[in-house]
């Protein structure tokens, strides 16, 4: 099977892991809603991203995405629930609405830090949310549909969505099931199906943004 999952079934209420297998990567997801935890993930992802670019000169890219509970009444605004890194075969699914302590301020400053760039397709959405919802800002955000319409050169990718993207740019199907898009982002425990949604998201928009910034 070209995408599946593999649940780790951690004994604690504070971390999971996973490994989720795309075609021939392998992602290994934290799941977390504990501040420690991402503190450590964030200290982790900057050193080797530092490493693996130091003498390569290329930017430091970082995959983007957020997920929240579908908004069932056009006066209600469901605030995000989960924000999803990505950097190499790293992830981490940070369950921010469940966070008992806060959000730490490892991830204020790294999402701040204009060192690294964000990407995700639609991701000046996801940031505004971010902004409203937590104060969280992210100091350079970039739209892989705008950058594959200039890499690419047709504006025709500006309303691509990410599945378009990935078979455009990485030569990978992917499906995105409804029954997982609107799902109940908000639960205290994601299942194995969400948790491999959210962390294709934002593996593969990392992967998109290394592959067209190479272009």
């Amino acid at each position: 099977m070209a995408i599946s999952i593999e649940d780790h079934h951690l004994p604690y209420e504070t971390h999971n892991l996973y490994d989720v297998k795309f075609f021939e990567d392998r992602i290994h997801t934290l799941v977390t809603h504990t501040s420690s935890f991402v503190n450590t993930w964030i200290a982790e992802t900057q050193q080797k991203l530092l490493q693996n670019n130091n003498q390569a000169h290329r930017p430091l890219i970082v995959g983007l995405d957020v997920e929240w509970r579908p908004n069932r009444f056009r006066q209600i605004e469901n605030p995000v629930a989960t924000i999803q890194l990505s950097a190499g075969n790293a992830c981490l699914i940070f369950q921010l609405l469940h966070c008992p302590t806060g959000i730490p301020q490892s991830l204020y400053d790294f999402l701040s830090d204009m060192t690294y760039t964000f990407v995700g397709v639609g991701i000046e959405g996801d940031v505004r949310k971010l902004t409203e919802d937590y104060e969280l800002s992210v100091g350079n955000a970039v739209d892989l549909r705008g950058l594959a319409a200039e890499k690419l050169g047709d504006f025709k990718w500006n309303k691509s969505g990410i599945k378009t993207l990935a078979r455009e740019v990485l030569g990978k199907d992917i499906e995105k099931p409804k029954r997982i898009t609107l799902s109940r982002w908000d639960n205290a425990w994601l299942t194995p199906a969400q948790v491999q949604y959210a962390c294709l998201d934002a593996f593969l928009s990392c992967k998109i943004g290394e592959s067209l910034v190479a272009a």
